[in-house]
């Protein structure tokens, strides 16, 4: 009540002015995060139907210009529509031709040198004793590597520009997923880096007692057994500590759960869906068996 007498009346002929009239400015720019590109602004499961159809295909094609032309394609969408850092970038234009090579290399080994035919059989890249890899032998390989790079670039479309929870969301409201299952599996996938920090917790906390000690397998063996028992027992925290709070919330106790966050599927989400698959199936018809 003193507080209440003490307080400065406002000026005659002057609105009062509510108490949190600047919050929502100061609120605003701390929940609003900058945009990472239009790709960001589709729903997560657009990102994911558009490419799986080049994905099958991708994965019964035999010759490497389909492949190659679906990673071009997947590194065009990826640096155009969405706001990628630098080293996600060079990783992307450096280490996708580097891992086609490499896996060229190791897919070629395995390759039996009967079923290869052609002229690049007799062109021999290597020899060790009386084994040699072949001209032919890499380019199954490379061929080979080519497919799983497309399909990982292809994929990197929606795991680039989406975060798990986005998709929970996504499934529970547009593919009728049943929340007790998706939110489920999502806080048990956010167990994960958890246990990860307790356990650098248990190792500080084992090396300041000094009972880290000894090298080898045998002392390796020893650090493990003496980390999985605490592990174990935060676990079990934490998980009882996870479920006491889904039960305050009455997680699980209705068919369905009002949404923090809404997913809806909107017109742009068909039309970046119906305009992906066309351009694969151009791809699809310019480049098979070419």
């Amino acid at each position: 009540m003193s507080g209440m007498a003490g307080a400065t009346p406002p000026p005659s002929g002057a609105s009062p002015v509510p108490a949190d009239a600047a919050a929502p400015t100061v609120a605003s720019r701390a929940v609003v995060a900058p945009r990472r590109g239009p790709l960001a602004t589709l729903n997560p499961l657009a990102k994911l139907a558009a490419p799986l159809p080049a994905m099958l295909v991708v994965v019964f094609s035999r010759d490497p210009l389909l492949p190659l032309a679906f990673i071009v394609l997947s590194l065009l969408v990826l640096l155009l529509g969405a706001r990628l850092s630098g080293r996600v970038v060079a990783a992307l234009l450096i280490g996708t031709p580097l891992a086609a090579v490499v896996l060229g290399f190791s897919f070629g080994v395995w390759v039996d040198p009967a079923s290869l035919s052609g002229p690049a059989t007799s062109t021999v890249l290597f020899s060790i004793g009386g084994w040699s890899f072949t001209l032919a032998a890499y380019a199954v390989g490379f061929t080979t590597g080519l497919r799983i790079i497309a399909v990982l670039m292809l994929s990197l479309m929606a795991g680039l520009t989406s975060t798990g929870p986005e998709f929970v969301r996504a499934m529970v409201q547009n593919l009728r997923v049943p929340y007790r299952i998706g939110y489920t599996a999502l806080a048990a996938l956010r167990f994960v880096p958890r246990f990860g920090h307790e356990l650098e917790i248990i190792r500080a906390a084992h090396r300041v007692r000094g009972t880290v000690r000894g090298r080898g397998p045998i002392a390796a063996v020893r650090r493990a057994l003496g980390t999985a028992v605490p592990l174990l027992a935060s676990a079990i925290r934490h998980a009882e500590r996870v479920a006491l709070a889904m039960d305050a919330r009455a997680f699980g106790a209705h068919p369905t759960r009002t949404e923090r966050t809404l997913s809806p599927w909107r017109l742009r989400d068909t039309l970046f869906v119906v305009g992906f698959v066309a351009v694969s199936a151009i791809i699809v018809w310019a480049t098979w068996g070419r």
